[in-house]
């Protein structure tokens, strides 16, 4: 077998390119953003074209109140459903060039391919399958797709984010002859992949500052900084990447966490209704998976006429549970001990420390066992009931209170209009 290739195509400004495609307009040449106009000043634009990035150097992440001032600027109101709708054509057109396992979805616009086994079959080096798959997506579905190559995940990744995004015909190869000219200019350190904000200021305070800082760094300091992490981050500065795409990765704990930004301020007792309601749809969560969990958490984010700030507590459980009513006294526990008289704008709570559900459930001093078994199958009824005929289908009577948002969170998906 040859050298290994592995391609990473993101698709190019993904929301409004899907907005554009649906109109049958040019990302490179409309003013287009995704953006609901109906909220605040302060909602996110969730995408903007590639005209007006490069025109107007709109960032990628920025608010409505933001935007310049742009003649026929079109706002697209967010469509998850027809985004996520797009994405799984995507990646089902990606499933008729390679198999299943040697495919990993990184994120609703890019994907990672291991091409090796292909390239004879296809009879073509890997620029011209690269080329044919860009093509395909083009003529399909209307879509830019970049791409950057490489013998591994980490060099095809930071060519993407380094060349393959930058100019037509929008892909590119990084090799091992590319690492002392290319990746080792890449500097500051968090314009990489992988090398977040808080490697890269430890990173910086021991004095590497480039890749190639790095990939002369002693092996043996940085694993005394980092660890295994150390290691690894030598490697990749040498281009080095033994990942293999075909061994999913596994987490040996997970979490669970739900937020809301508000549409308006709230005061603390009114807060407490949305905190219920995310708690529940929490649980629903918990249940679905057919576990519980053993911690939770609460965040809330004062708004900024309290002045900002928040808090953010845990708590851990003596029995793991996924019981709506307990799960919630303890967040209100949270609450009740740390919040402040200020106008709350932000909701996140989290579940951590999960675990499968346990058959028999350990005993408790304190809970009536039956009734937390008939409120448990009370639960399940209901989780059925929504699974069939809509999450709305069934609810608490403070859904229809003016402060509760859970049914408009119904229609949405991350957060967005579905």
């Amino acid at each position: 077998m040859g050298r290994e290739v592995y391609a990473v195509i993101d698709l190019k400004s993904f929301y409004a390119s899907c907005e554009c495609a649906a109109r049958g307009l040019d990302i490179f040449s409309t003013p287009l953003v995704v953006a609901d106009k109906s909220r605040s000043k302060n909602s996110i634009v969730m995408s903007a074209t590639p005209y007006l990035k490069e025109r107007y150097g709109i960032p990628n992440v920025c608010r409505i109140g933001d935007l310049p001032q742009v003649k026929n600027m079109i706002f697209a109101t967010p469509r998850m459903s027809y985004y996520v709708e797009m994405s799984a054509k995507i990646v089902s057109l990606f499933l008729d060039y390679v198999a299943e396992e040697d495919l990993h979805v990184y994120s609703i616009d890019e994907s990672f391919l291991r091409l090796t086994p292909y390239l004879k079959l296809y009879g073509c080096d890997a620029d011209t399958l690269i080329s044919r798959i860009q093509k395909d997506i083009k003529d399909k579905y209307g879509l830019t797709a970049t791409a950057g190559s490489g013998p591994n995940m980490f060099l095809a990744k930071t060519c993407l984010d380094n060349e393959g995004k930058k100019r037509p015909p929008y892909r590119a190869y990084w090799g091992e002859e590319d690492v002392r000219t290319k990746l080792w200019k890449i500097s500051p350190l968090t314009k990489v992949w992988g090398i977040a904000g808080g490697i890269g200021k430890r990173l910086h305070r021991l004095g590497v500052r480039s890749m190639e800082a790095l990939a002369k760094s002693n092996p043996e300091r940085l694993e005394k900084e980092f660890g295994v992490m150390g290691l690894q981050l030598h490697h990749l500065a040498n281009g080095i990447d033994e990942t293999d795409i075909t061994e999913k990765y596994v987490p040996k704990e997970t979490s669970l966490s739900q937020g809301q930004v508000l549409m308006k301020d709230y005061l603390p007792a009114d807060a407490l209704l949305v905190i219920k309601e995310v708690v529940d749809e929490l649980c629903i969560r918990l249940r679905d998976a057919d576990q519980q969990t053993g911690l939770v958490s609460l965040f809330l984010g004062y708004s900024s006429v309290s002045g900002g700030g928040g808090l953010h507590h845990q708590c851990s459980l003596d029995i793991p549970t996924d019981d709506n009513d307990l799960l919630f006294a303890a967040v209100k526990d949270i609450f009740d001990r740390y919040v402040e008289p200020k106008y709350v704008r932000n909701v996140v709570v989290s579940f951590g420390k999960l675990r499968s559900y346990e058959r028999p459930r350990q005993q408790s001093l304190l809970e009536d066992e039956g009734l937390l078994s008939e409120r448990r199958n009370l639960r399940l009824a209901i989780d059925r009931i929504s699974t069939l005929y809509g999450r709305n289908a069934v609810l608490r009577a403070s859904a229809l209170l003016d402060h509760s948002t859970v049914i408009d969170r119904h229609g949405l998906i991350g957060g967005h209009r579905a």
